[in-house]
């Protein structure tokens, strides 16, 4: 199967673009967002990569400028991570230029496949990306991030500026990007409208409260207007104002109890799966 034919995108408008992988049929299926600058371009988060996600931005005609009469412009690309779980991370290794947060920086390189919490089934991916694939043999590519970001550093693409937040608790590399200027932020699995995931190895009920706090912030400041999502679809302000307190209420003990119990079952359930050697 060719990369054409296993993505396809949208154009939201401005130079952002959403992209998805058309035939991983899951709630793990992340949304991939191309934005486009004056001087870099950048893709949020990269899905699987079980096809090339680069080849698919040239032959979709994705990094075009058709309004200057351009062919195609060779301007930067640089893939972000807003975390390394396996369905933002695993096509990362497809690009010259990765960026990650610090905290997250050596389990990606090490391909660290119970970190990146790597767990797909072969009934999520409904059409092989090519012949004899089957899901056991997945895993996250090690990837040396060329770009190892923290909290406050500033993305620039020329004529816009993504400013990263660390927001840990779904995972404690976890970042929103935010675009100040358009108020839009780009927030991973932050939040997403759903529940958030806070029973992963490497997530921590208190330090999501303290994100869920800050994201209340951007909403009380008029920081943030649209919310482009690691998953499902964009939401607005109000939205991200209920998600975010809604897991601050319900963060209490009985909540932590049951999470502390399903993140010892989805670690022993990692480990035995990113034990096997792929056949």
């Amino acid at each position: 199967m060719s990369a054409l034919e296993w993505y396809a995108h949208k154009s939201l408008g401005d130079g952002i673009f959403w992209i998805q992988e058309r035939f991983f049929e899951s709630g793990n299926r992340a949304n991939i967002w191309l934005v486009r600058g004056t001087e870099q371009d950048v893709v949020i988060d990269t899905g699987l990569g079980l096809r090339s996600l680069p080849e698919y931005l040239y032959s979709a005609g994705l990094l075009q400028d058709p309004d200057k009469g351009e062919d195609l412009v060779r301007r930067p690309l640089l893939a972000v991570a807003t975390h390394v779980h396996f369905d933002h991370a695993g096509g990362l290794y497809q690009f010259d230029q990765v960026a990650v947060h610090r905290a997250e920086a050596d389990a990606l390189a090490r391909g660290d496949n119970f970190e990146t919490a790597t767990w797909l089934s072969e009934s999520e991916v409904v059409r092989a990306p090519s012949p004899g694939w089957n899901a056991r043999q997945f895993r996250v590519q090690a990837v040396q991030p060329t770009h190892i970001l923290q909290e406050g550093d500033v993305i620039s693409l020329g004529d816009r500026q993504l400013t990263v937040m660390h927001m840990p608790g779904h995972s404690r590399g976890s970042i929103c990007l935010l675009d100040k200027d358009r108020k839009i932020l780009f927030s991973g699995d932050v939040v997403y409208d759903g529940a958030m995931i806070d029973w992963l190895p490497y997530s921590r009920i208190s330090d999501y409260v303290v994100t869920c706090e800050r994201l209340i912030e951007l909403v009380d400041s008029g920081v943030v207007e649209k919310v482009l999502p690691g998953h499902f679809n964009t939401f607005g302000a109000e939205r991200l104002y209920r998600l975010a307190s809604n897991y601050i209420s319900k963060a209490g003990l009985c909540h932590k109890v049951s999470t502390c119990a399903m993140r010892s079952l989805a670690s022993l359930a990692l480990r035995l799966t990113t034990s096997r050697t792929p056949s």
